[in-house]
């Protein structure tokens, strides 16, 4: 049987980490695209041994791939991001096709910051997107205090506005507090397990 593949996404300070917490608690598998992108610019990650032919000045010492570096190359040349994501890319579908064929459940979670803006929707079963009103979001982007309004303001720019985003979801979970996140991942599970066995 095939994992029912739920698609969780949000904007910066949403709450989106601690959310997957809550699915993994509740014992769904959870794939992290940027965990997944951390391992593969790791020191003989399969991107960093990749990048060390193909962009050797964005390697570090060490073997890894310096994030600092590959930002520099981009802004110099534009043309640098399109390489980067034709060997970066389909490392990570590979990684995340693995992911779901080898998961054990009935549900996994892909858990994908940039869901909509890369087209991911299309191999996810369902979209659940975290909300929580823009004051709060900022409050909490903010208090981290290694962001500023400048930086945070760059972000939002890039990424899909949350009202599109609740607009094109299946579920969307409230994040305004805890207890509000974890009874809305309770009903997003029950409502899928409702769909699974009427599909059965």
């Amino acid at each position: 049987m095939t994992a029912f593949r739920l698609g969780l996404t949000g904007g910066i300070g949403m709450g989106k980490s601690t959310t997957a917490a809550m699915f993994a608690a509740a014992g769904v598998p959870v794939w992290d695209a940027d965990a997944t992108v951390h391992r593969l610019y790791a020191p003989g990650g399969a991107a960093a041994l990749a990048l060390a032919a193909a962009l050797p000045q964005a390697i570090a010492a060490d073997g890894a791939v310096d994030r600092e570096a590959l930002r520099r190359l981009i802004a110099a040349d534009p043309s640098v991001l399109d390489r980067l994501n034709a060997i970066v890319h389909p490392l990570v579908a590979a990684d995340r096709a693995a992911f779901v064929a080898s998961a054990q459940a009935d549900i996994v979670l892909l858990d994908i910051p940039l869901l909509y803006e890369t087209g991911a929707q299309a191999m996810c079963d369902a979209v659940a997107v975290v909300s929580a009103p823009p004051e709060v979001q900022r409050a909490r982007v903010l208090a981290r205090g290694s962001m500023t309004e400048a930086m945070l303001e760059t972000i939002l720019d890039r990424q899909m506005p949350d009202a599109e985003k609740r607009a094109r979801a299946d579920y969307v979970i409230p994040t305004t507090t805890l207890e509000v996140a974890q009874g809305a991942v309770k009903d997003v599970l029950a409502d899928i397990r409702r769909r699974i066995a009427a599909d059965a």
